[in-house]
């Protein structure tokens, strides 16, 4: 009875410390953001109304169709006057760019950003253990992980990862890779280094669906500082709670709306086809479907399964014996409010930030952050979530405990989301600082056509670009 009692304890205690070790190690596993800064280019790279209508000017390939369709887009875009270029556009050389000119934009944000991010933080370069860099179209060799490894003088044995291609989802992306090295790896710090090389892509031709693109993108860029230490979860910014990736590459039309490739005449550019809205909007649906369940209280989604099931219920009554009843809709939608209390949205262009606030129900306080940075600094491609972010915390939103729903897509095509938990009540005001009191603006009209809506009166047949 003795050695009973005696192997019954054993196995209890073992019991325990199985049950304590899992849970030790899933506390290591943890994703927290230590700190971030996006990048602000200098003000002699601000690109305002009089700049855009030059730059347009020196492409000779167009025409009074191609300026009144450009017009027609900048004015709808919710760009402002002072998001930024490279400086290859301020010296009039954007159509014979230089490896140069690409590598030398990157390294301006990477000097700036993340000394910056590493100083505020009190953490030195050599201590980075996990580099994670993207930049979805400058390839260059050495990488530009190389490159910062190289600046920063880091140690030999840091992992280093340089993505390429990712579009405008790279962020997260880049994150699951730290999420999933975190996992594996103990007492870690990760640099996340997001930006887009515009020097050696503007497109110089006259193919709408190409030309499109130079007036959405500008320049910009983040430095994230993440880490697993539990040491330092008090220090922390954010809590990752879960990631989800959605890739519909194997759809061709997904595929092919929204891909690099040469017009007839072999000039290199971006395409972004008619059908991009709907690729967007499959991949988002699909995304929700898997996130949702992870992020949403259980009293959501028994509500949203009840309301679904009564629902159709009704439509098959009233179909089959009050088919000439008139009945109110009944709403089934989700309400995304129950687990989330922002939402953290791809600066993609207007009609993105509109199409993603009527599908989960939100209002212009949920779509204030997007507008703004959308307004202020353009897309940014991979990093313009953080702006965002940045918008929200300058704001003095972020309190402790809050959810963040962050939402991106990019080429591929990609809808990638993430759901951050606010460690501790956040105020700085990061890229934001000096300005946050001037937004949102009365007005986010801007004066594109109020300088050049003359071009819609312009008769083709006497129009000279050249007056």
């Amino acid at each position: 009875m003795e050695s009973f009692s005696f192997l019954l304890i054993i196995s209890i205690f073992y019991l325990l410390f199985k049950i304590w070790n899992w849970i030790n190690n899933v506390r290591d596993q943890q994703c927290y953001i230590l700190d971030y800064q996006c990048y602000k280019p200098s003000d002699d790279r601000m690109v305002g109304t009089e700049f855009c209508g030059e730059v347009i000017k020196r492409n000779k390939n167009l025409g009074l169709n191609e300026y009144k369709f450009l017009l027609k887009a900048i004015v709808s875009s919710g760009i402002g006057e002072q998001t930024y270029a490279p400086r290859i556009m301020f010296s009039g050389r954007e159509e014979s760019p230089k490896l140069e000119d690409g590598i030398l934009e990157m390294e301006e944000f990477f000097h700036d950003s993340i000394e910056k991010v590493l100083s505020r933080a009190g953490i030195s370069p050599q201590e980075i253990d996990l580099l994670v860099v993207n930049v979805s179209m400058l390839s260059t060799v050495p990488s530009l992980c190389s490159r910062i490894i190289n600046h920063y003088k880091m140690r030999p044995d840091i992992k280093s990862f340089n993505l390429t291609g990712m579009g405008c989802s790279a962020s997260l992306i880049s994150l699951d890779i730290v999420r999933n090295v975190f996992k594996s790896y103990k007492n870690k710090f990760a640099l996340l280094v997001t930006s887009e090389s515009l020097s050696p892509n503007w497109y110089a031709g006259n193919d709408r669906s190409m030309i499109l693109s130079n007036c959405l993108f500008r320049s910009g860029g983040c430095a994230v500082l993440l880490t697993n230490k539990k040491s330092l979860k008090h220090r922390a910014m954010f809590k990752l709670k879960c990631l989800v990736r959605t890739h519909h590459g194997a759809k061709d039309e997904s595929y092919g709306c929204c891909i690099q490739r040469e017009d007839d005449k072999g000039r290199m550019g971006f395409h972004l086809s008619k059908s991009l809205p709907k690729a967007a909007t499959r991949s988002f649906v699909d995304n929700l479907r898997v996130i949702t369940p992870k992020i949403l209280p259980f009293r959501e989604l028994v509500r949203f399964m009840a309301v679904s099931l009564l629902k159709k219920w009704n439509v098959v009554r009233h179909g089959s014996s009050h088919k000439g009843a008139s009945q109110g809709p009944i709403k089934a939608g989700v309400n995304f409010k129950s687990g989330v209390d922002h939402f953290c949205i791809h600066t993609g262009g207007k009609a993105v930030i509109d199409g993603i606030g009527i599908s989960l129900d939100l209002t212009e306080y949920d779509l204030e952050p997007a507008r703004m940075t959308l307004h202020r600094f353009g897309n940014t491609s991979a990093s313009s979530l953080w702006y965002v972010l940045a918008y929200m915390e300058a704001k003095k939103r972020l309190k402790k405990g809050d959810k963040v729903l962050m939402i991106s897509f990019g080429a591929g095509f990609k809808c990638n989301s993430c759901l951050w938990e606010v460690v501790r009540d956040l105020g700085d005001g990061n890229v934001w600082k000096d300005e946050i009191y001037m937004y949102p603006p009365k007005t986010l009209v801007n004066p594109y056509m109020e300088k050049f809506g003359w071009i819609q009166d312009e008769d083709p047949s006497t129009f000279n670009p050249g007056d």
